[in-house]
């Protein structure tokens, strides 16, 4: 066991685990942070996503080891920033497009659109579709989650400007 220092929704924390094990066990089991979630365990679903210094990353093959000392982002700090832990624009546009139906993959797509928005502010449909298609939905919620979207950078359903 190695001590591991991390930065997780800006707090500072410490964690005594083998520097192979991966993050996202870390997130649910050490810190307790269980808004992340397991799906493939292969970083195919992208129910486990993070942001990891602002980008996306896929926290079931990450080696806790390789993310030491940066900045990591769950669900559950996506709010940091906002006023009194208000949701965000695109956490808003998720509740009035009523995009989740199950939910369990719905951490990973927000985390998923949030790096999105970050990098490209304006996406195209085909921007969105390219990022988001490397998280499955079960319950098909592709075209709400697209709208929420559109809605979240203030773009009409075509991508154009409201």
């Amino acid at each position: 066991m190695l001590e591991v220092k991390l930065k997780v929704n800006g707090e500072e924390r410490s964690v005594d685990v083998p520097e192979d094990v991966p993050l996202l066990w870390v997130l649910r089991e050490e810190l307790e942070l269980t808004g992340t979630k397991f799906g493939c365990g292969q970083a195919l679903c992208g129910a486990c996503t993070v942001h990891v210094d602002g980008k996306a990353r896929r926290s079931c093959v990450t080696a806790v080891g390789d993310v030491a000392g940066k900045a990591i982002t769950t669900i559950e700090g996506l709010t940091q920033g906002e006023a009194d832990g208000k949701l965000t624009v695109l956490q808003q546009a998720w509740v009035e497009g009523n995009v989740p139906q199950c939910g369990y993959c719905q951490p990973g797509q927000l985390m998923m659109a949030a790096a999105l928005i970050r990098r490209c502010p304006k996406p195209t449909d085909a921007q969105i579709d390219a990022t988001m298609s490397g998280s499955i939905c079960r319950c098909g919620t592709y075209p709400r989650i697209r709208s929420a979207i559109h809605a979240a950078t203030g773009q009409s359903e075509d991508g154009g400007a409201k």
